[in-house]
């Protein structure tokens, strides 16, 4: 089976084995049209990304000549096809690691919606395993910047939902290492501390967790120059009232991994 990746470095896959992309740029233009989700993306938009939105004379003959090499590798009903000025890719019966990612977070969010939490938190956690390294490795900067943060805006939510779902599951005290790294690399995303917090104090570890609000408080001061948002506040009153939903018992000590 063809395989399409763009959560790491992008390439292609036939049957387990990576094809011989060759460079920077064909690797651009299959994560610009894979991207596009079926849409023709024109000769215009392709050279802009290719070059840095200052194409040569002769761009559209090196366009031409990189989707013909692509096609070269595609089977399985995958198409490049010209389309008026530009291209569009046809996946036909094979997989797209991004297109991947979304269904099981969808999966995982109807199951969370519908108490299945256990089995939310393997939906989430399969979709978070398909990333083999930063987003849309091995393209142009231009593409980068045009794309990557809306799919890693994706991760993050859907890492915040995991993560949600294993304090649910009462998996507070293996949280907390994890936690204490993303709030770390992200301290001013304060989803992630306020999750630290709790995790901190179902962790019998309150002092840790009012330090960690203060900390995010005087980050969020000093560096923005603002309050704490709802979600640290209210993170930090339901710490004082000790006001939190409990969690399902006798599951604080699994090793996190599917379950029903």
């Amino acid at each position: 089976m063809l395989e399409f990746r763009v959560l790491g470095p992008v390439g292609l896959w036939s049957d387990g084995v990576e094809a011989p992309l060759g460079g920077c740029k064909q690797r651009t233009i299959l994560a610009a049209l894979l991207l596009a989700d079926g849409w023709v993306v024109s000769d215009s938009d392709l050279g802009g990304v290719l070059w840095e939105r200052r194409p040569p004379a002769t761009y559209q003959a090196q366009i031409y000549t990189y989707a013909s090499r692509l096609r070269g590798h595609f089977h399985g009903g995958a198409t490049i096809t010209r389309c008026g000025r530009g291209y569009r890719v046809e996946r036909g019966d094979t997989r797209f690691d991004l297109d991947e990612f979304y269904r099981l977070a969808k999966e995982g969010q109807t199951l969370m919606r519908s108490g299945r939490t256990g089995d939310a938190a393997a939906r989430f956690r399969a979709a978070l395993d398909l990333w083999s390294g930063p987003t849309l490795t091995g393209v142009t900067d231009a593409l980068v910047d045009n794309e990557r943060s809306r799919i890693e805006m994706a991760r993050m939510e859907v890492l915040e939902s995991r993560i949600d779902a294993d304090l649910h599951l009462g998996r507070h005290r293996q949280l907390v290492g994890e936690l204490t790294q993303l709030v770390g690399a992200h301290p001013l995303r304060e989803t992630f501390r306020a999750k630290l917090m709790i995790a901190l104090h179902r962790s019998d570890r309150q002092a840790e967790a009012f330090e960690t609000f203060h900390a995010g408080c005087g980050l969020l001061r000093e560096q923005l120059g603002v309050d704490p948002g709802p979600t640290l506040r209210s993170a930090h009153q339901a710490i004082l009232a000790d006001d939190f939903a409990p969690a399902r018992p006798g599951r604080g000590d699994l090793v996190a991994g599917p379950t029903g």
